[in-house]
């Protein structure tokens, strides 16, 4: 572990120069990793532990279309895909990768299987920060870590073939067997991260419930609708309203600050632009920040995740989410993202 200045500020990181996919081998050589749930990041994450040599199985529901995807994914039934309830009982580090939601409904189940000296790895702080409204309490013998790709598990397989790192945190909420941090930094590793910097389970649910809120989904898509909603009462046309507001930010100016930060793409953008941003973005912090603000007390004091759990508990949640999806698919701005996208030169 090496001590990183982030503006300041001293914090702890691991990167793959210090602790190398040959160590990370050599500390799992005896586990078996059960990879529980095949969603979001269950696909990515035992893939790339799978592709880096590991011993990894999954556990999942069978006659689900999940099973079939892990399948077509080359898990075989019997060999290295189990139902979930064989997966935990065979394996030595249980990553429990199903929805929060899913998490709560299984873990009398799983938790029957954490034998002494086991593992239990999540990507999310959910359950067990909130473990009296989840009631995910593990037991005292087995160890309970967390790497979280600072991503999508989509994102997270897509730069593991192209030969990159996602990066993601780590934290180790409970030590019984004095090997949890070698384990963690090593899953860390083995999953496909970038580096990885420490945090600890609650920092982690707090930052990601916030941002998945806020810059990352929530905030962003208000942000853009507003902007192209006053660009259409205004007279312009939709094509220029989303070229304007979505298409520049995403394909032209989001690579530049990601490559070497906002300074730098406001010096490589017109005087013109320049001047405009600098002066309007006191205005955008000024009333933005007390969402924010609000936002962050919701998630502190778990109303956040009481809504989440109280929401995707219900019976007919999925129902739901798919109207609610389908009414921002089929919005004017997204349906010009549709057509604008296929316009794009690598799709022509």
């Amino acid at each position: 572990m090496a001590k990183m200045n982030f503006g300041g500020v001293e914090e702890n990181v691991v990167t793959r120069e210090e602790f190398p996919l040959s160590k990370a081998q050599e500390v799992l050589k005896d586990e078996i990793i059960a990879v529980i749930g095949y969603g979001v990041q269950g696909p990515g994450q035992s893939m790339n532990l799978r592709d880096n040599g590991f011993n990894v199985i999954v556990g999942q529901r069978k006659e689900s279309k999940t099973w079939d995807k892990a399948v077509t994914d080359g898990w075989v039934p019997g060999e290295t895909l189990f139902e979930i309830e064989e997966a935990c009982e065979r394996a030595t580090i249980i990553q429990y990768l199903l929805s929060d939601a899913a998490q709560i409904a299984l873990w009398d189940t799983v938790k029957k299987h954490l034998t002494p000296g086991k593992a239990l790895y999540f990507s999310h702080g959910f359950g067990i920060t909130y473990k009296e409204r989840t009631g995910i309490i593990p037991p005292a013998d087995v160890d309970v870590i967390l790497v979280a790709p600072k991503g999508s598990g989509t994102s997270l397989r897509r730069m593991f073939l192209e030969g990159r790192g996602l990066n993601s945190s780590y934290a180790i909420f409970q030590d019984a067997t004095g090997k949890a941090y070698d384990r963690v930094v090593a899953l860390g590793i083995g999953v496909g991260s970038g580096y990885l910097f420490e945090t600890d389970f609650k920092r982690e649910v707090f930052s990601d419930l916030t941002g998945e809120r806020g810059t990352l989904m929530g905030a962003i898509q208000g942000l853009l609708l507003a902007q192209y909603e006053v660009l259409r009462e205004n007279g312009h046309t939709p094509s220029e309203a989303f070229n304007e507001t979505v298409e520049e930010l995403t394909q032209s100016l989001m690579p530049l600050f990601a490559e070497k930060g906002m300074d730098w793409m406001y010096a490589n953008c017109s005087t013109t632009a320049q001047r405009g941003a600098l002066d309007w973005m006191g205005p955008f912090h000024d009333a933005t920040k007390p969402v924010f603000e609000k936002l962050y007390k919701e998630v502190a004091n778990g109303n956040e995740a009481q809504r989440s759990i109280d929401s995707n508990s219900q019976p007919d949640y999925r129902v739901k989410l798919e109207e609610e999806l389908r009414a921002l698919r089929e919005s004017e701005m997204w349906q010009t993202g549709a057509v604008v996208r296929k316009l794009r030169p690598e799709n022509n």
